[in-house]
């Protein structure tokens, strides 16, 4: 259980950091993401656009040093936002940003999304458990796991993405 609660921490740690920087990185249309969620009174919009980032980099850096508790944000973030994407999905409003990946693979509100950050944090229940001693051979084991599942992630999102881009949806309409 140490080596996937390592893996879990660095693949979902690494997913915090790199969606937090992305997100800092376009301060100035992430709160038109967060705004179009609908799901918050408009004066808490700023105020969610500008800490969520900060929140996400350091529940990120935290499960990459190993602080196990930083699970337990970690995941009920991904719970809530799993839980915005299936709100506004139920509402009909699927084509909006999900506001979770790279800017320039903007993805619409799935159910794949929903389901990808419900298993993100189920990921990381076993990091709650004690983790492998640094630089253990189980310790390097869980580090590239971890690697791994970055990786996995982040060819999901870009492959789906394109799926739904404005390539795929001219093949598709012919």
């Amino acid at each position: 259980m140490g080596i996937a609660g390592k893996a879990g921490a660095i693949g979902v740690g690494a997913v915090f950091v790199g969606a937090g920087i992305e997100k800092l990185r376009s301060r100035r249309v992430f709160p038109g993401v967060v705004a179009n969620y609908r799901l918050l009174p408009e004066a808490l919009v700023p105020a969610v656009a500008a800490t969520l980032p900060v929140a996400e980099v350091a529940v990120g850096l935290a499960l990459i040093g190993g602080v196990r508790f930083a699970a337990v944000p970690a995941g009920l973030l991904l719970l809530v936002f799993a839980a915005a994407m299936a709100i506004n999905i139920g509402r009909g409003r699927s084509k909006i940003d999900c506001g979770c990946g790279r800017s320039e693979l903007r993805q619409p509100l799935s159910r794949a999304l929903v389901m990808r950050n419900i298993v993100l944090a189920g990921l990381l229940v076993p990091a709650l458990l004690p983790q492998p001693p640094f630089a253990s051979a189980q310790w390097l084991i869980g580090l590239a796991a971890g690697a791994a599942l970055y990786l996995l992630t982040l060819l999901a999102s870009a492959l789906a993405a394109l799926a739904q881009g404005p390539l795929a949806m001219e093949r598709n309409s012919r």
